[in-house]
């Protein structure tokens, strides 16, 4: 398979004009001619891996960095805020994006950052609070498909060393933790620690968890606790990649990473990759088999990109009974479902609500054409509050039905058939004009009342 072709015109002329360059000078630097650099700046050539190596030589910096660091994420990813129902009527093809991004790379940059903030946190643009920083952090995720490769690899090779040690991987890492770190885990009682899941108390030297949590919440933490101190070379790597000017959102960051480690040293890839495809993705033997909970294994199925060994691009949403979303990530799969403002009351993940614990499969179909096999069930944290209270929270995962026939899952549906459920990215960004459940007329189409007539809903809207 042929290599993307980089196009970084806005990069190169940020780096040489803050070296203070020209672009003859910075041309001789490169070996290239002033006319092939200019060309090079206005994204008509893409960068070779020779000039590459040799800007990142000049200006030291990681080459992979140009390869994602793309403004507002690349043309994808400003198509997908492009879809927001504000823009309906403007019609904005991916060739009017492209020219864009050659011609005004930093306008489409601050475009981003600026929906980006109002998206997040609904406030004007000048405002700030902390969902901006969740968004940043999202984003930078999101940039790397959700897979980081080099933190796969370390947490492989340690688990493979820790399987030589014990077929226990919390007792394993608990003794890894205890002769390498000079480390205990101690698990408290519940009235000792109400309000935390894990402390490091560096005076004692004693990793402290909650008795609440459950074996596999209790592997995740002290895996999450190796991570911060054997991980920590290859996540401050990506962290100093990022670049953030935000320290939230690099905490937010660093911390995901971090979690991605621990899951990543419970279900090492290739033996998950391998177990996945044996199973059909069956997600409770997965459980089963890795010691860990339904949500560690939603969000290890959104990660399995590794080159020549993809597993299938699944998604990823984590929602509340008000359909808030707390997690979501898209991976691979460029889901309008995981990106989308609003959700659609017709797709499962709200109905698993209704029964704790029961996996729910439901075949989709979006607007656009595009079919989705879903299943969602309910997680629980394994704490509560002082007061007693709780949390519950759906998992929706899915693949698009082109990939869906290997998974257990699709055992008995057509997934080219006509049962599809039609659902849309919540009511105002649907045009859909015959759904019941409709709650608001499209964003952008006039509502019409009749005096004499009552239809399914009482939000008619006209046309295109």
């Amino acid at each position: 398979m042929a290599e993307r072709k980089i196009f970084a015109g806005h990069q190169v002329r940020r780096l040489r004009r803050g070296a203070g360059l020209t672009q003859a000078q910075l041309a001789e630097m490169l070996e290239i001619s002033p006319s092939y650099l200019n060309l090079i700046e206005r994204n008509q050539r893409p960068l070779t891996a020779a000039i590459l190596l040799r800007l990142a030589a000049r200006f030291d910096f990681d080459p992979r960095a140009f390869a994602r660091d793309e403004p507002g994420g690349g043309a994808d990813a400003l198509r997908k805020r492009l879809a927001d129902p504000l823009f309906a009527d403007l019609s904005v093809d991916r060739t009017e994006l492209e020219e864009w991004l050659a011609a005004a790379p930093g306008a489409a940059e601050a475009f981003a950052r600026v929906f980006d903030r109002l998206a997040a946190g609904g406030g004007s643009v000048g405002s700030y609070d902390e969902s901006e920083a969740v968004s940043l952090a999202r984003r930078e995720i999101e940039r790397w498909r959700n897979h980081f490769a080099d933190l796969d690899s370390a947490a492989e090779a340690l688990a493979d060393e820790l399987r030589l040690m014990t077929g226990d991987l919390y007792n394993a890492v608990a003794e890894r933790l205890r002769v390498k770190h000079q480390i205990a885990i101690r698990i408290l009682p519940s009235d000792v620690m109400p309000d935390r899941l894990r402390r490091l108390d560096l005076h004692a030297r004693q990793l402290q968890l909650s008795e609440m949590l459950d074996p596999a919440s209790r592997t995740f933490q002290a895996s999450f606790q190796l991570a911060q101190l054997e991980a920590k070379a290859e996540i401050d790597g990506l962290v100093k990649g990022a670049g953030f000017a935000d320290p939230l959102a690099e905490r937010l960051f660093r911390r995901h990473l971090n979690g991605y480690f621990a899951a990543a040293l419970m279900m090492p890839y290739a033996r998950f990759l391998r177990a996945c495809e044996a199973s059909g993705y069956d997600v409770e033997l997965l459980q089963r088999r890795f010691g860990a909970g339904f949500e560690m294994v939603a969000h290890r199925l959104a990660t399995l990109q590794r080159v020549g060994a993809r597993g299938l691009p699944f998604f990823m949403v984590r929602i509340d009974r008000a359909g808030q979303v707390s997690k979501r990530y898209s991976g691979a799969s460029s889901a309008a479902l995981v990106e989308a403002a609003g959700r659609c009351p017709l797709w499962d993940v709200h109905r698993a609500l209704e029964r704790p614990g029961t996996i729910h499969r439901q075949l989709v179909a979006l607007e656009d054409g595009s079919r989705w096999l879903t299943i969602a069930r309910t997680v629980q944290p394994p704490v509560r509050s002082p007061l007693g209270i709780r949390a519950e929270f759906a998992i929706g995962l899915g693949v698009a039905a082109e990939h869906a026939a290997a998974l257990v899952y699709a055992r008995g549906i057509d997934l080219a058939g006509p049962d599809a459920t039609p659902i849309g990215l919540g009511c105002r960004a649907c045009t859909r004009p015959d759904c019941p459940q409709r709650s608001a007329a499209p964003a952008g189409r006039a509502v019409l009342m009749a005096d004499r007539e009552m239809g399914l809903t009482p939000f008619a809207f006209a046309g295109d």
